[in-house]
């Protein structure tokens, strides 16, 4: 057995430094079970004279291996020439692995240094060496450390042009294109990355998910960019860091429950500190632009040096009212406006709610955010008043602007006109801000056809919960897989689950189909007037958008939609 699970090479801030970082995940199962007296030789070499290790595969000796595999990286460091190493070591939810995370400047040596620390530590198990040898051990890692090669150094990208930096759990590629599409109204060359690929200036010129390091990269590889705006996931943080030294204004959306149980985040909490990541790298004279009302992300106020603009559909929500206390902004909707607020002076107003499209006629409480926060963003970013609201009021919830995130469409049916709504809805909080539009147009006795679906790399217990709450909601509900996203499920297993999920309220026997737009022809073909029909859709996008087409189908304007909104809302005079 080796003591070295993974060796990771992290190109930029990330969630242990606001620098590149070599990161390690070690299997301690040799110094868990190793007798006092070998881990107390260990001990002793590194400078831990006092220690106690406690007895095997206690919670003592956990606590003794977390602190002395830090001080081993810091003396093998420390021999090998290193005179300082700031270490950061944590626990995960397997007692006996652990991640232990130190800065980097040279590539090859800092490697080195991974591989070295985790020979070390092989030595201490039982029947490795002698109990001489294990002394012998530290030296020699130290030693084959002194001797590599430096490397290269990060390849961390100092922006030369103002960059927005968007990140959470929904809504952030959403609020990213808004920014993205403020600035091209203000004759920015705007170059954004994000899921779809990388843009400029409007054009795709990458394809792919360019959410992580690399798609900065590439924004900020061409010259004529004047404005770059980065989606920032979970996963790029995670497994590569943030491919940029710094941003002039970052975004927050909200943190809620995705993605769990991978690389090492198994709370929601964990996955905040994730996000945090992207405020804590905004430059001081920037913006950190909050949610007010997720405590978690308003939470990140005390880790970043920004000034603090926060947003809020609640004037008098706390958040708000700190922030102005503590001289920063926030953006707020008061009878129907979106107002700009700073302390000591009258809001601002920018632009009613209904004249923005991508609230759906102020609809969608999660577009709603999603608006405030990116005129949040595009004011602290610097770009004009009159550009923000010309830009909001011109970004429409269609292919065009904002493809697979709430597009409405009206199709024929067998009886008569039906809406469809299309969005990823890949968590609980997108499922449920996507089935609140969906009652939001629903006609007076008509239904809501729910076409359900899944990524195969989600916990057990997400997958159910989605059937659940999408068995709770909806009148009718078909599966509809996603081939190109099962990541190691098969079929039978995600069908076993969903209909799981969904016989905990009541709901069994739900169809399943091989793709998203198997499961939209036959919930529209059993649709009748007044019926939404609705679709997660993540892997077939465009083959549901030239179906829609082929069958008579036509994206609803601003104005239809808002009519529907109205019929829907207007109640039936009494017969």
């Amino acid at each position: 057995m080796t003591s070295l699970v993974e060796l990771r090479v992290l190109e930029g801030p990330n969630l242990y430094f606001p620098r590149a970082a070599i990161k390690l995940t070690l299997d301690l199962s040799g110094l868990a079970a190793v007798s006092e007296e070998r881990a107390g030789r260990l001990a002793r070499r590194i400078g831990l004279e006092n220690a106690r290790p406690g007895a095997p595969e206690t919670g003592f000796r956990q606590r003794f291996a977390l602190r002395a595999v830090g001080r081993l990286v810091r003396a093998v460091a420390q021999e090998a020439g290193t005179a300082r190493l700031a270490v950061r070591v944590r626990s995960t939810a397997d007692p006996h692995l652990i991640v232990v995370a130190y800065p980097w400047k040279h590539r090859t040596r800092a490697t080195a240094m991974g591989e070295a620390v985790a020979q070390a530590l092989d030595a201490v198990q039982e029947g490795r060496a002698g109990a001489a040898e294990i002394e012998e051990a530290v030296s020699q890692a130290a030693e084959l450390v002194a001797a590599s090669e430096p490397g290269e150094r990060p390849r961390t990208i100092t922006p030369a042009v103002p960059v927005v930096a968007v990140t959470g759990t929904n809504g952030k590629t959403t609020t990213s294109r808004m920014v993205a599409h403020i600035g091209r109204v203000a004759g920015r060359v705007v170059g954004w990355s994000n899921t779809d690929g990388v843009y400029i200036d409007g054009e795709m010129v990458d394809s792919g998910d360019y959410s992580g390091p690399s798609g900065a990269g590439r924004v900020l590889a061409h010259p004529e960019v004047e404005l770059a705006v980065t989606e920032t996931a979970r996963g790029g943080i995670l497994l590569k860091g943030i491919g940029l030294t710094r941003n002039d204004v970052s975004v927050v959306t909200n943190v809620t429950a995705d993605h769990l149980g991978l690389q090492g985040i198994d709370t929601v909490d964990q996955l905040a500190e994730v996000k945090a990541v992207v405020p804590r790298i905004t430059r001081r004279s920037g913006w950190a632009v909050l949610n007010a009302d997720d405590p978690r992300v308003y939470a990140m106020r005390s880790v970043v040096k920004a000034q603090p603009w926060v947003f809020s559909r609640d004037v008098d929500s706390p958040g708000v009212r700190d922030t102005l206390s503590d001289g920063g902004r926030a953006t707020t909707v008061i009878d129907g406006w979106i107002c700009v607020l700073t302390a000591d002076a009258d809001p601002d107003p920018l632009v009613e709610l209904v004249e923005v499209p991508m609230t759906l006629a102020g609809l969608s409480r999660f577009n709603v955010e999603n608006t405030l926060a990116a005129a949040s963003a595009a004011l602290a970013i610097g770009i004009e008043r009159e550009k923000v609201v010309e830009g909001l009021t011109s970004f429409l919830p269609d292919a065009a602007h904002n493809p697979g995130r709430m597009n409405f469409f009206t199709m024929p049916g067998p009886g008569g006109e039906v809406s469809v709504v299309m969005d990823l809805a890949h968590n609980e909080a997108g499922l449920e801000a996507m089935v609140e539009i969906m009652n939001g147009v629903r006609a007076e006795g008509g239904r809501l056809l729910l076409g359900l679906g899944v990524v195969g790399d989600r916990t057990d217990e997400l997958i159910e919960k989605l059937a659940e709450i999408a068995a709770r909601d909806a009148d009718v509900v078909a599966i509809g897989h996603k081939e190109k996203y099962l990541r190691g499920r098969t079929t039978e297993e995600l069908d076993a689950l969903l209909s799981a999920g969904a016989a905990r309220v009541g709901l069994t026997g739900i169809p399943s189909y091989p793709t998203e737009l198997a499961s939209l022809s036959a919930l529209v073909g059993q649709a009748l007037p007044g019926d939404v029909v609705g679709l997660m859709c993540h892997a077939e996008r465009q083959e549901v958008y030239d179906w829609i087409a082929e069958n008579g189908g036509t994206p609803d304007t601003p104005a239809v939609l808002a009519a529907k909104v109205r019929a829907a809302s207007t109640p039936s005079a009494p017969v």
